[in-house]
């Protein structure tokens, strides 16, 4: 069966088997292997990706269901050139060690922070209560969150800006 949607901002259209995994579509099919494949069971939240703007577990949804849909890894996070301020505060407040959740966690972030700019440390860990971390005990990965709150993406990191000419040029 063929399939479309668009995968960090790009239209993507391909012919798949109707029951392969959108974690496997999205590592295998299109090479973007910072979703990570971790329990298969979707117990630990490794393969999290953000579909139109929630938090879905890649693991449990068919490709075929993401026909039509926008999808966002955590390759799309960064805008611009410049970091994603959830990718910023987990290097700035340690919020991780080995990283195989980090992905996960910071695509969970994100989708909290768009829909809650200043959460609380008690909505964070609801909100990433459905991942595990075999690695740190949360708290760096909260303050990680609340660093990000406290420092939202400029308009022009993200070419955003009300007035053109407050837009930076990024080269490369």
């Amino acid at each position: 069966m063929q399939i479309s949607m668009s995968v960090n901002g790009n239209e993507v259209t391909r012919d798949i088997e109707p029951r392969v995994l959108l974690v496997h579509f999205i590592r295998e099919e299109l090479g973007l292997t910072g979703t990570h494949w971790g329990c298969d069971t979707s117990n630990c939240g490794t393969c999290v990706v953000l579909m139109d703007g929630q938090p879905v577990k890649s693991c449990t949804v068919l490709a075929a269901m993401a026909d039509g849909h926008e999808i966002r890894t955590v390759e799309g996070l960064a805008s611009n050139g410049a970091l994603d301020p959830v990718q910023q505060g987990f290097m700035e407040e340690h919020g991780l060690q080995c990283g195989f959740c980090t992905p996960g966690m910071m695509l969970t972030a994100r989708a909290l922070l768009d829909k809650n700019p200043h959460p609380d440390d008690g909505e964070i860990r609801q909100a990433i209560s459905g991942q595990i971390c075999r690695c740190t005990g949360y708290a760096t990965i909260v303050r990680s969150v609340q660093w990000a709150a406290n420092h939202p993406v400029s308009s022009a990191a993200t070419g955003d800006a009300a007035d053109p000419s407050e837009a930076e040029e990024v080269t490369a």
